[in-house]
């Protein structure tokens, strides 16, 4: 029960809370099972009630990685509806301006480029960003002034995918031998592959704003965190389903799979044991940077190795069974 539970997150539901669901499933199965180990659960990445999919969550051991999910690589689909912005960005607020200007597909794919690599953008109001203390949505909602400073994020790819157009309703998918791309749209939707700190609500205000009129999120879908994706993903239904049954640990992935961009380094048991009391290994000739110190197929430590030496970054208290060796 050290690992990984990839929920494919439901519409309305906050991260904390799919936490706490996780947690009421993990208590479920110690029920039925008998057992009476509790274990640390946590997120790898927040995700708004508006959006839905990828959410890992760390189990036991697993909790220890969370900060390095949380500063991985994201890719969402997000759709952009044209004409009105609110004061969340998104679907849940009110309005606070309209444009009755709408842009074409061709304005659209002009201006994705400028959008596209590193680029600075002004976090949303209602974002759970600390200012002096509090955070900025809870400010926000009292109706106080926020201002939020300007961050440096990455868009590494940023693609139109589909659109519907004003006339009809007519929807379509952005392809370049589409023939319909002078026609306005009433949405648009995109899918961007971000850094670390994007806020796709900011991202969908600005693409707006550079197109002449005012839009906010109506969707939003995250559909790669890290290494993990919706084809891992499960329902919280499935969970409970396997909670009852008492087979949650069927349906995770292994501690190590959230550090599948890590090369493995085989340890000797005596090296195990000396990495998990903290001390150092010196003379190793093994390349520089963070590695997986493995005993056996059980995870030692996440280390850092620099002029031969190797120190512990990231400890795991696994201890192998002779078998694992």
């Amino acid at each position: 029960m050290h690992g990984w539970i990839i929920l494919d997150k439901p519409l309305g539901l906050g991260s904390t809370q799919a936490v706490s669901a996780v947690k009421r499933a993990l208590r479920t199965q110690r029920e039925v099972l008998g057992g009476a180990e509790k274990w640390k659960v946590g997120h790898g990445g927040t995700l708004d009630p508006l959006a839905t999919g990828v959410l890992p969550i760390a189990i036991g051991e697993a909790t220890k990685l969370a900060g390095r999910m949380l500063d991985s690589d994201k890719i969402y689909d997000f759709t952009i509806e044209f004409g009105a912005q609110t004061d969340t960005l998104d679907l849940e607020g009110k309005v606070i301006a309209q444009s009755d200007h709408r842009p074409t597909l061709a304005d659209v794919e002009a201006v994705l480029p400028r959008f596209t690599g590193p680029i600075e953008q002004t976090p949303p109001a209602y974002s759970a960003i600390l200012i002096d203390g509090q955070r900025a949505y809870d400010l926000a909602r009292k109706g106080e002034a926020v201002e939020m400073k300007l961050r440096s994020v990455t868009i590494y790819r940023l693609t139109s995918v589909r659109f519907e157009l004003v006339e009809n309703g007519a929807q379509g998918f952005s392809t370049s031998s589409n023939r319909t791309e002078e026609g306005a749209l009433a949405s648009i939707t995109l899918t961007a592959h971000v850094s670390k700190g994007t806020y796709i609500r900011s991202l969908a205000r600005d693409i707006s704003l550079a197109l002449g009129t005012v839009g906010h999120v109506t969707m939003l879908r995250r559909v790669k965190a890290g290494p993990f994706t919706l084809e891992t993903a499960i329902s919280l239904d499935k969970l409970d389903e396997a909670a009852r049954g008492g087979a949650i640990g069927g349906l995770m992935l292994p501690l190590t799979a959230g550090l599948d961009d890590i090369p493995a380094l085989a340890v000797s048991p005596d090296d195990a044991l000396a990495l998990r009391q903290g001390k150092v290994l010196v003379g190793h000739a093994i390349a520089t940077g963070l590695h997986l110190a493995l005993d056996g197929v059980i995870p030692v430590a996440l280390v850092e190795a620099q002029d031969g030496d190797i120190r512990v970054v990231r400890g795991f208290n696994l201890m192998p069974k002779e078998e694992d060796r």
